[in-house]
């Protein structure tokens, strides 16, 4: 069609206002960058750019099912044409908006693994993370999907760093990990009713050692010293209490510290040898 486009078709669609309206912008964008290299037809086989082009209007008229049948008739009819691979993306972003999120994540792997250096890779990485993102359930369910999408927003971080969606892919890494310690602190919590202390220490010390950024990590010092003093082991009570103290020293969960080490005639004291104290300088935050 011969007629000028942008080579970063993402981008270009970013600029065009709502996230919502991305995918339909996008496709507008990568159909007009494609329309040079129609397929030559020897049967009856609907052309690539006029299936690709049903899948826009379908998109537009907010027939996302039909979208993704006509991109997906792309893809499967026309493997080798330069609309297949934006096909492919596009079935990514529509099962995204569509709350397809299986299909969504599957469509965009086969994306990143066909086309890894694609200007378009880190938008279908993102899109696969932002699919993980939305199935997190709270914190009373198995949290394998939490941990999927902290993965997958890993890979985005690590292997598109500078792309426009790097930034809120850390913003959320920051929530998949709070997610992530308030597990934790839940298993915990249920283990300390039971007094199953060494099973609750456990789950509070993976808050401590992995989640120290988050929001549980206070309450979590504060139980480790509950623990540890109904057990016995006074100085890892101490030391608990101390580093709650040095960071949190206004927090109600460390004066209830320092009154449980009062009543035993204790005052809290970090020891440096400590776990407590050398774990929380080993922690990767991506």
């Amino acid at each position: 069609m011969g007629m000028g486009t942008s080579t970063n078709p993402v981008a270009a669609a970013r600029r065009l206002g709502s996230f919502g309206r991305v995918g339909t912008a996008l496709a507008l964008v990568l159909f007009l960058a494609a329309c040079a290299h129609k397929d030559d037809l020897t049967d009856n086989t609907e052309p690539a750019d006029k299936l690709y082009n049903e899948g826009l209007v379908a998109l537009e008229a907010g027939k996302r099912a039909d979208a993704v049948k006509k991109f997906d008739d792309v893809d499967r009819l026309h493997p080798y044409s330069q609309l297949s691979k934006n096909a492919v993306l596009m079935q990514t972003y529509v099962q995204f908006q569509r709350g397809a999120y299986t299909d969504a994540i599957q469509s965009g792997q086969r994306f990143v693994t066909l086309y890894p250096s694609s200007p378009d890779a880190a938008y279908a990485q993102y899109l696969i993370a932002e699919s993980y993102y939305a199935q997190i359930p709270d914190v009373s369910r198995d949290q394998a999907r939490t941990a999927s999408a902290l993965a997958a927003y890993g890979v985005l971080i690590e292997k598109y760093p500078t792309s426009p969606y790097a930034e809120d892919g850390r913003k959320k890494v920051l929530s998949v990990r709070d997610q992530l310690a308030g597990k934790e602190m839940d298993i915990g919590r249920f283990y300390l009713r039971k007094h199953q202390y060494l099973a609750a220490i456990n789950r509070f010390k993976v808050v401590v050692s992995q989640y120290q950024t988050t929001r549980h990590v206070e309450e979590a010092l504060a139980r480790l010293v509950e623990c540890y003093y109904a057990m016995g082991v006074v100085n890892e009570a101490k030391t608990a209490a101390a580093v709650l103290g040095h960071n949190f020293p206004d927090s109600q969960w460390y004066k209830d510290s320092y009154d449980l080490l009062q009543k035993g005639g204790y005052e809290p004291s970090e020891d440096s040898s400590s776990w407590i104290s050398k774990s929380l300088t080993n922690v990767k935050i991506f």
